[in-house]
C-alpha cells in the first residue's frame, strides 16, 4: 500500500522535511529515485531534453560508483542530483548508526545536501540527525526531500494508463513529484514520462531542478 497523494497528516508528523516546493507561476518538480541505471537513466535524460526540462535524481552511492559517467552526464545536462544512501537502506529497520553511516558513505560519492530517504522511511531522530550540522560534521545540513505525488511506477499491478493518471490527476504548482529511473519502472516510465511532459507544457508549466 502505498498514498499517490500524501495525506496532510503525514507531512504534519514531519513539518520538518520538504514535501513541496512553494511556487508562485506553474512549475513542477519532477524526481527520480534508486538510478543510474544504464538504460533507465539515459532515456530519462533523452526525453528531459527533449521537453526542456530540469529534474532532480536521487542517486544510490553504489550505482554512482559503477556508472560514473551517467552520474556526470546528469549533472553536465543541468539537472540536480540528491543522496539517496549508498544501499538502499529502509531507515525504520535499520539501526541508526548505521543509517546514518550508510549516507555518508554515499556523500563520497554524491556531491549534494539534499537528502532522500529509501522508501520515504526515517525516524524523527535520523531525521534531526541529518538536519544538524553540529550532530553530522557538516558545514551543511542535509535538506531531506520527500514528496506529494507518488507516480506508481514501480507498482506492476497497475497499468501504464493508471500511472499516467496518477500523475495527471494530482500534480499542481509546488508538486515535487516521484518517478524511478530503474529496471522495475521502466516499462511504465517509457510510456508515462514523455505524456506527463506533454501535458504539463501544453497547459504552461515548466519544470525544475531543486536547488
Amino acid at each position: 500500500m502505498y498514498f499517490v497523494k500524501t495525506p496532510w497528516w503525514l507531512r504534519a508528523l514531519y513539518p520538518t522535511l520538504t514535501w513541496r516546493i512553494p511556487v508562485k507561476e506553474k512549475t513542477l518538480f519532477l524526481t527520480f529515485d534508486d538510478g543510474p541505471e544504464k538504460t533507465a537513466t539515459p532515456f530519462v535524460l533523452d526525453v528531459l531534453k527533449e521537453y526542456e526540462a530540469k529534474a532532480t535524481f536521487f542517486c544510490l552511492g553504489k550505482n554512482v560508483a559503477q556508472l560514473g559517467n551517467i552520474y556526470e552526464r546528469i549533472l553536465n545536462e543541468g539537472h540536480a542530483v540528491g543522496n539517496h544512501s549508498f544501499q538502499h537502506v529502509n531507515g525504520w529497520k535499520t539501526p541508526n548508526q548505521e543509517y546514518i553511516e550508510d549516507i555518508f558513505h554515499a556523500k563520497k560519492y554524491i556531491d549534494s545536501t539534499l537528502f532522500r530517504p529509501p522508501y520515504g522511511r526515517i525516524t524523527r531522530f535520523q531525521a534531526k540527525v541529518l538536519q544538524t550540522p553540529a550532530s553530522n560534521n557538516m558545514q551543511q545540513p542535509f535538506k531531506i526531500i520527500m514528496w506529494d505525488v507518488l507516480s506508481g511506477d514501480f507498482d506492476t499491478s497497475i497499468s501504464s494508463v493508471e500511472c499516467l493518471a496518477h500523475v495527471v490527476g494530482f500534480a499542481q504548482p509546488g508538486s515535487i513529484v516521484v518517478f524511478h529511473d530503474s529496471v522495475k519502472a521502466f516499462n511504465h516510465l517509457q510510456y508515462v514520462l514523455p505524456k506527463v511532459l506533454e501535458h504539463f507544457k501544453r497547459q504552461g508549466y515548466a519544470f525544475k531542478a531543486i536547488t
